[in-house]
């Protein structure tokens, strides 16, 4: 493959990359930061009520940026490929794992949705139980997101990160940047449940170490593969 054939597959796939980056935060942080209300169910009930189509926006940008993720992640396979195929192998499987994670999690805020218009067999439940079943379905998606869907968000980065170390036509530090984001994608998703007492601090700390991932994502965008390149091994 040449140097001009790389950059062009980079490039497609740091735009893919890109649209999941803009697209991700709406259904992931966005919508549930404006519906949920920490310990009053019925303020987070009475916001889903006044908001379903805001609902229903984040459950869509959730599907969308997963459909996405799934053309991102066989670019890159196809990228890195000639570089390693046993490492291209292991990022494909650790990044198309999380996405029916997603998914089937986008189910609790359907649930949500569903509990607060209390339509058909739940009209039998009093108001202040779907309320309160809304508010943990809301809750439970953040849940699954960040601590499930988390640990292969980062997972994923490992051998991701190892095949532009190796691979010649991507800068090493950008190959490190990924490790890093990695590790603080696990454990932003593993302290709530191994160290609870610290698990806010330990999300900050997470976030600034993910953003070696952006980093990678703009590179692969503006420049794609370097020009002084050489041609990998192997490859023509």
């Amino acid at each position: 493959m040449e140097l001009t054939a790389i950059r062009k597959q980079a490039r497609t796939a740091g735009l893919l990359y890109l649209t999941v980056a803009v697209t991700a935060p709406i259904g992931v942080t966005y919508v549930p930061g404006k519906l949920l209300v920490p310990g009053d169910f019925t303020a987070t009930a009475d916001r889903i009520r006044a908001s379903a189509s805001l609902m229903r926006l984040g459950i869509f940008t959730e599907w969308f940026h997963q459909a996405v993720e799934v053309f991102l992640v066989l670019t890159l396979y196809a990228l890195f490929k000639p570089v390693e195929p046993r490492l291209s192998r292991q990022m494909a499987a650790l990044g198309l794992i999380s996405i029916p994670i997603v998914f089937m999690n986008s189910l609790n805020e359907i649930a949500a949705l569903i509990l607060t218009t209390g339509h058909g067999a739940l009209a039998s439940f009093a108001a202040a139980q779907r309320d309160a079943l809304a508010m943990f379905f809301l809750s439970l998606h953040t849940v699954g997101l960040w601590q499930i869907a988390g640990v292969f968000w980062g997972l994923w980065l490992f051998p991701f990160g190892l095949l532009v170390l190796r691979c010649g036509f991507i800068p090493k530090i950008l190959g490190v940047g990924l490790l890093i984001a990695g590790s603080g994608y696990l454990l932003g998703a593993l302290a709530p449940l191994i160290l609870p007492r610290w698990s806010g601090l330990a999300s900050s700390f997470a976030t600034v170490l993910e953003l070696g991932e952006p980093i990678m994502i703009l590179w692969l965008v503006i420049w794609g593969a370097r020009p002084a390149a050489q041609p990998l091994e192997g490859v023509t």
